[in-house]
């Protein structure tokens, strides 16, 4: 019976709750959740009836245990027992909503004490009911050791990011996200200073094809982004994160679709936009709407040495075929490419 390890647990439950009742940590909470924990607790000669494990240690018990189950099933002791217990604890339903209440409460506050002290820094937010204000200073991601802070400051434009692979691009939009997230969840964001205003949130970072509902990599982002212009158009504040938009597709068909859902989604006062791109076009196709940022690596010695500094303005180098040739490349390939750049620079 599925209930059989669960229910037996709750006297366990009750008088845990009440001992931390007893501790007073919630302020205002002792009395009601001590009542709470005494009326379940008046139920626990009964939850013990849920205990059909007996620990058989010997075969007289076997035995013993053979003809007690088959008085038990001739007189359906177990089912009525077990009906009996659920109608008592139907009755409790408050007293135990409550119980679970206050120790979800504390251990969420437990968590979140010891998150903060094993935190690099963090801060509070300062978050506003209205308005259209985002920005921050020393913002980090929590999981990556010595992660390089950044900060921004925001208002009516959107952001859009370029750099090359392991720039930083996508960590830096998954840092904003998931201070943003913790803010309006348990008020600690892993920054000096952090404000924004309340929002709703929607990512399309990290999309992968469905085989086994015949839907392509394509398909699955195209779907994403549809419910996001279908959110776009709420009163409420939402921000969308997206990386490498539309890149399952061709070259042309992907910047002339990228733009137009950008510029859509960025359109409503409400929104802002935080996307990451490869395609330099779009930096001049969405200047006017986006506020332009980048990251960049620099090559010394034939290494590549990347910084994680969010910079503003436009990607002003390309770095791509160096890299291949710092890898050894062979010199046909490499010339070869260069020679491809150059002339789609030129028609461009």
């Amino acid at each position: 019976m599925v209930y059989a390890d669960s229910i037996p647990q709750l006297s366990l439950f009750a008088s845990v709750a009440n001992r931390l009742a007893g501790m007073n940590l919630i302020t205002g909470s002792k009395r009601a959740v001590s009542v709470s924990a005494a009326s379940v607790l008046k139920l626990k000669y009964f939850i013990k009836l849920f205990k059909f494990d007996t620990g058989i240690q010997s075969e007289v018990e076997a035995l013993v245990l053979f003809f007690w189950e088959l008085v038990k099933i001739l007189l359906l002791i177990e089912p009525l027992t077990v009906f009996a217990v659920f109608r008592k604890l139907k009755l409790k339903k408050n007293d135990l909503q409550m119980l679970f209440d206050y120790i979800g409460q504390i251990d969420t506050a437990v968590s979140v004490t010891v998150l903060r002290q094993e935190a690099r820094y963090w801060c509070k937010p300062v978050i506003r009911d209205s308005g259209h204000h985002l920005g921050f200073t020393g913002a980090y991601h929590p999981l990556i050791p010595d992660c390089t802070p950044n900060s921004l400051e925001i208002n009516n434009k959107s952001v859009l990011l370029t750099g090359s692979n392991m720039s930083g691009k996508t960590t830096f939009i998954r840092t904003v996200a998931i201070n943003l997230l913790l803010a309006q969840t348990i008020n600690t964001c892993f920054a000096e200073t952090f404000h924004c205003v309340w929002s709703r949130l929607f990512s399309a970072i990290r999309i992968s094809d469905d085989l086994l509902n015949d839907k392509s990599y394509y398909l699955e982002e195209v779907l994403t982004l549809k419910e996001m212009v279908r959110e776009s158009r709420a009163e409420s504040n939402q921000v969308f994160f997206l990386d490498e938009i539309f890149k399952g597709t061709n070259t042309a068909e992907r910047i002339a679709a990228g733009k137009a859902v950008l510029s859509y989604l960025a359109r409503s006062g409400n929104n802002w936009v935080f996307v990451s791109t490869h395609d330099i076009e779009l930096t001049d196709l969405l200047a006017g709407e986006f506020d332009l940022f980048h990251f960049t690596e620099v090559i010394q010695d034939g290494r590549i040495r990347f910084d994680y500094k969010l910079k503003a303005g436009n990607l002003s180098t390309r770095n791509a075929i160096r890299i291949l040739e710092i890898h050894h490349y062979p010199s046909e390939i490499i010339d070869d490419a260069r020679q491809v750049a150059a002339r789609m620079q030129k028609t461009s």
